[in-house]
């Protein structure tokens, strides 16, 4: 009972540590005599709270979990009040937080998740202690150091095979067409997470790169990538998907593919002067066609690189209106392993936009998953223009320069996908066949699918069969490939099909011209008299 009023205690003062520091922040608003008011409203507030807690502590029904009322309750509702974005971390989720910006983490290197009731192995990463193993996608977790893995969640499991580099986990498995559980004592290592998960030459000297997050490591990979691909052509950088992450990544990210000097970002807030990120290196004249894929969920850093490509016409925005989160969050470490990340600044793409989506009167549900309405429209939207003249609107992310709708599925993709028909199929079939990398989805194969599907009693109709017939060989053949070669190389074959990357393909040129005809009328602009001007 001692431990736990202790326990109740510190997490009601770091509640207050956290109210008094937001306080001192808010009540300087107007000067010191708004100061000494603020000062005394906090006051009267905490003193409200502790009061209030104090009361549910001694006489709510069943005891009270300070965790729960404090980290899940007072402290987020506060934030929220806020902004969406403004976010209190628990030791769980402050860890994983800097495990995301670190870019790794230690374990075994495997992806896991829920498939038929049991977790599974969807993919191992390349070269990972997992891997080197031999675990398949497919592979079926039993049990992690003796412990039976039965109403276990995936995070649970996931957090067994984590621990510090050196230690070993034993993991048993269950393997499709081998009658005894596998036994693994794996040594766990430093797993990274990369932040480009796949590039190639789509084309001969055309790049094809997906940036999945923008953390420590990420300007180092693109510089990687781009280097690996030689004389280039063309480049289709792929953002979609893609939540942000570090500000400083993001301005490294955007200085590759801009000029020396030319301005990236730049953001202030109401307690702190303006910042303003230039190109410190620049493209070195590398001015091959860009042309970069957004939607819905291109959010933050993403949207900085994509703001900075387009207000200076340096390539093609294609796809959807993108998130729009333009408010700059500063992370401040509390005690108890904790963390607050406040939004303290606004961002401002080159030309002057602000592409923060308004979140007055709707709730964070609303904020994040229902954006229809809005995403379409440019009515009443801050309107600015990049270096060659072109509108461009901010107040609602960044909208693309070519609207390409994402590709929906119908009810008979929705229904393969739910049974996980590919995923069962691609792992039976690996183990029968031994694909190569020359394989291609023939007639037998898909009459090899369609058994499958028989065998597992899942509804279709040849007409459904036939009027998806390329949709259903591309997944055939990806998922084979994350099979038998690795997550690489199934990302591989599902980006040549993909309909958007095929599109920004198709764009290129329109690219090209775009970011021709932008030089030309800059510097006809810098060659004019000054009273032209």
């Amino acid at each position: 009972m001692a431990r736990s009023s202790r326990r109740s205690l510190i997490l009601v003062l770091c509640f207050l540590v956290t109210c008094g520091f937001l306080g001192i922040l808010f009540a300087q608003r107007s000067g010191q005599q708004s100061s000494i008011t603020g000062d005394s409203d906090v006051k009267d507030s905490l003193k409200q709270f502790t009061d209030v807690y104090s009361l549910v502590e001694e006489n709510y029904a069943e005891p009270v979990n300070p965790d729960k009322a404090i980290y899940n309750g007072a402290i987020p509702g506060m934030l929220h009040a806020l902004d969406p974005h403004s976010n209190f971390f628990d030791p769980k989720s402050y860890a994983l937080m800097r495990e995301d910006q670190r870019g790794k983490y230690y374990g075994v290197g495997m992806t896991v998740g829920p498939r038929n009731n049991k977790v599974i192995v969807i993919y191992p990463f390349t070269g990972t202690p997992a891997y080197k193993a031999g675990i398949h996608p497919g592979d079926v977790i039993i049990a992690v150091d003796g412990k039976s893995t039965e109403n276990m969640s995936t995070g649970d499991v996931a957090d067994l095979l984590k621990g510090p580099k050196g230690t070993t986990v034993h993991i048993s498995i269950a393997r499709e067409g081998v009658e005894k559980p596998m036994e693994f004592t794996l040594v766990r290592d430093e797993i990274p997470r990369y932040s480009v998960d796949v590039h190639f030459l789509i084309k001969p000297g055309v790049g094809y790169m997906h940036v999945n997050g923008f953390n420590e490591t990420t300007e180092h990979e693109v510089a990687e990538a781009l280097d690996s691909f030689g004389d280039l052509k063309g480049l289709i950088l792929d953002l979609r998907g893609n939540p942000g992450g570090l500000l400083s990544e993001g301005v490294g990210v955007a200085d590759k593919f801009l000029k020396k000097g030319q301005l990236i970002v730049s953001h202030h807030g109401r307690a702190s002067a303006e910042k303003r990120y230039v190109a410190q290196h620049g493209n070195g004249g590398k001015d091959y066609p860009v042309v970069v894929l957004v939607n819905r969920l291109t959010a933050s850093a993403a949207e900085i690189v994509s703001g900075a490509i387009q207000d200076h016409d340096r390539g093609l925005i294609v796809g959807e209106v993108t998130f729009g989160k333009g408010l700059v969050q500063t992370v401040y470490p509390l005690s108890e392993n904790t963390g607050l990340a406040l939004t303290t600044a606004h961002y401002y793409t080159p030309s002057g936009r602000l592409i923060q989506r308004d979140y007055s009167n709707i709730s964070l549900y609303d904020y994040y998953y229902n954006r229809d309405a809005e995403s379409s429209s440019t009515a009443n939207r801050e309107v600015k223009l990049t270096d060659s003249g072109r509108t461009v609107y901010g107040g609602g992310g960044i909208t693309p320069d070519v609207n390409v709708p994402p590709v929906k599925t119908n009810h008979f993709q929705d229904t393969l996908l739910q049974h996980y028909a590919f995923f069962n199929f691609a792992k039976r079939y690996v183990v029968n066949h031994h694909p190569t990398k020359t394989f291609e989805v023939d007639d037998q194969v898909v009459q090899d699918f369609r058994k499958s599907l028989d065998e597992a009693n899942i509804p279709y109709t040849q007409a459904e069969l036939m009027d998806n017939a390329d949709w259903i060989k591309s997944n055939i053949k990806s998922e084979i490939f994350v099979d038998a070669f690795g997550q690489d190389e199934g990302m591989k074959v599902r980006a040549e099909s993909d309909p958007e990357v095929v599109k920004g393909l198709e764009l290129l040129p329109q690219a090209k011209a775009l970011a021709e005809n932008a030089k030309r009328i800059v510097a006809e602009h810098n060659q004019a008299p000054a009273f032209n001007r």
